[in-house]
């Protein structure tokens, strides 16, 4: 009869000690690559950026799931990629690879059946090839046109099975390819954000101030006739902490904000006889609705203000919005 399995513990201590051995190992895995950042690997660069195609990365097992993240990388940084699994390529995704792309193949061995058996057709369309293996004279190695080598001593592993320095020298290769490309490209923090217009990033930078204004019945305002009573009704109501001044044309002339009734309560004023022309603060600082939310907050931040006026060229009123409104909409 079967034992039943014993129940596994732990050692902290040892526990502790592996896991340390672990980091050790791969970064001392990295530390020697270093020195093949070499003329290799500008090669592979200028291969890519030249290609009139896409980066097509292909690897198999854990090198496959690191080639998965090599491609999106290369993807959201200005190269255009994407991966192929060898075993599905043939077998009909090969058709994906065209002359005008470059394939990036993942092996340690070098020796993966599953790339060699496309190797031929590869070769056939005269498509470049970068190969990032753990062995420099392996058949991928030789038959590729630039080998990045990403030799290891060990494995992290203590069996020495498991890749795991490897896969990690891998995903360095990939990560300073992507970033070498990116910064050969000119690519910048708004071209990033258009790929990635879920993120925060996105938000940040590709979100303008028309987009979250306050506009039409919802602008606070009051005319340059109007008593301050009538200036923090229209406060009270709109709940945007402060109302525009405007004149006859709707253009601004000056702007009332929670801070100004407290200046204004500190001299003694009677808010209900007082005109809100005289304690308004003009020569308030607006902004135009084509700007990024962003400059915005920028601004609100460089003058210590929590509301802004948003107007046309001829200094008109279109819109307001303040720092909540920039809160909900994941610009701060």
């Amino acid at each position: 009869m079967n034992q039943p399995p014993q129940k596994s513990r732990l050692n902290p201590q040892q526990t502790k000690k592996l896991g340390l051995a672990v980091v050790e190992t791969e970064l001392a895995a990295i530390e020697a690559i270093k020195s093949r950042i070499d003329d290799n690997f500008v090669k592979a660069c200028e291969l890519i950026l030249a290609c009139e195609g896409r980066v097509v990365v292909t690897g198999m097992g854990k090198s496959g799931h690191i080639g998965n993240k090599i491609a999106a990388t290369l993807a959201s940084t200005g190269t255009p990629a994407f991966f192929v699994h060898p075993g599905e390529a043939s077998h009909g995704d090969l058709g994906m690879i065209t002359a005008k792309d470059v394939v990036i193949a993942l092996s340690n061995s070098g020796e993966t059946s599953e790339i060699l058996t496309i190797l031929p057709i590869i070769k056939r369309l005269s498509v470049p090839m970068i190969s990032i293996t753990g062995k420099p004279n392996s058949t991928l190695s030789t038959e590729a046109d630039i080998n990045l080598d990403a030799t290891i001593e060990k494995e992290a592993c203590p069996l020495g099975l498991a890749p795991t320095s490897s896969t990690t020298v891998a995903l360095v290769f990939g990560d300073a390819l992507a970033i070498a490309l990116l910064d050969a490209r000119g690519f910048t923090e708004e071209d990033f954000a258009l790929s990635h217009p879920g993120g925060s990033l996105g938000r940040r930078l590709l979100l303008h101030v028309k987009d979250i204004m306050h506009t039409g019945k919802d602008i606070p305002k009051v005319g340059e006739g109007a008593s301050l009573r009538d200036a923090l009704l229209e406060i009270t109501q709109k709940n945007l902490g402060m109302t525009a001044i405007v004149n006859k044309q709707q253009q601004v002339i000056g702007i009332y904000t929670d801070g100004d009734l407290r200046r204004t309560l500190d001299k003694n004023i009677d808010v209900h006889t007082a005109a809100v022309k005289a304690v308004m603060t003009a020569n308030c600082k607006t902004i135009r609705s084509n700007i990024l939310a962003a400059e915005a907050l920028t601004v609100m931040q460089q003058n210590k203000i929590n509301a802004m006026l948003v107007v046309d060229e001829n200094n008109g009123l279109i819109g307001a919005l303040n720092m909540h409104d920039l809160l909900r909409a994941g610009v701060v």
